[in-house]
């Protein structure tokens, strides 16, 4: 099969596109054709050997997780998925080594869901990994609910336009920071949209008054020390980060995403109802993945960037 790999670390040129070996199918696994495939800053910067320290690397290693695509061999032990299902799914294994930028892949099964029936196979492949980061940090760490005024930080890019969307839905108020250029893309998306940079404090309060309730930060940095002063008094280390575990410090939650098949199959039933949209940045196909990750380290993506693969 084709597929594109890293022998050893570095930024795009050291990225390959070329034959490799088919992947097994282990008892409890699927194979997937795989017809779609997003970008995610992880990727790169795993390939850069910035995560080595925290990844098990296995050179040459195939890059990505998201994958949507269409079940083409179930494992003898496997009873749920069968062959031609449609499925999407973040493919978070033990080590990163066969990984879903290829024409297959394996798949353990608690890696996959149906594919929501409403999306395309580009749309479907952009939503795992960030849309159950925005998912798990409003469900599990945020538990944000209809009375709720979240303040989303970063919310035109990658995880926060789902995080958006996905507290717009539970009934929540959503103030959701963003450059200027992208205020009425998060209006869009059913946020207020406040611009960054000095007086962000206040131009939160301005909006709300008493403060908000939780805030979800994708950012660091000024985002995440900011938290206290936008946050009501009784809500105080309601705050919840996937880009600083020094959020423990304002009594929050780190959130570092996990594969959960529950978690897609709520997310592709918000899809299907209308209720999560998928802005799609750019598309590419996957023999042109080095340009794609040049896109996406500028760091001005508005939603996501996708590999077509077949």
């Amino acid at each position: 099969m084709k597929a594109v790999t890293f022998a050893e670390y570095g930024g795009p040129e050291k990225l390959t596109y070329g034959e490799v070996d088919d992947p097994k199918v282990g008892p409890d696994w699927v194979r997937v054709a795989v017809r779609a495939t997003s970008v995610n800053p992880v990727d790169w910067k795993v390939a850069s050997g910035g995560l080595d320290s925290a990844l098990d690397v296995v050179l040459p290693a195939i890059p990505g997780w998201d994958v949507a695509g269409v079940v083409t061999e179930v494992g003898p032990a496997h009873r749920d998925l069968r062959v031609g299902d449609e499925v999407y799914g973040y493919l978070r294994k033990d080590a990163v080594h066969g990984g879903t930028y290829a024409e297959q892949v394996a798949a353990p099964r608690a890696t996959l869901a149906l594919k929501p029936s409403s999306l395309s196979f580009e749309e479907a492949a952009a939503v795992p990994l960030a849309g159950l980061t925005a998912f798990q940090a409003l469900e599990d760490a945020l538990q944000v609910g209809a009375d709720d005024v979240v303040l989303v930080h970063g919310a035109s890019g990658g995880v926060g336009v789902f995080a958006v969307q996905i507290a717009a839905a539970r009934g929540a108020r959503v103030i959701g920071t963003a450059s200027e250029a992208n205020h009425d893309f998060v209006r869009e998306l059913g946020g207020e949209p406040v611009a960054y940079g000095d007086g962000l404090v206040d131009r939160v309060r301005a909006l709300a008054p008493d403060g908000v309730t939780a805030v979800l930060d994708t950012r660091g940095g000024d985002a995440l020390t900011s938290a206290p002063d936008v946050l009501a008094d009784q809500h105080q280390g309601r705050v919840a980060s996937i880009a600083d575990p020094a959020v423990a410090e304002l009594g929050g939650t780190y959130v570092f995403v996990h594969p959960d098949v529950d978690d897609l199959a709520a997310l592709a039933t918000l899809a299907d109802a209308g209720d999560l949209r998928v802005p799609i940045a750019s598309t590419y196909p996957l023999e042109r993945v080095a340009d794609a990750w040049r896109e996406s380290m500028e760091g001005h993506v508005r939603g996501k960037i996708v590999l077509i693969v077949g």
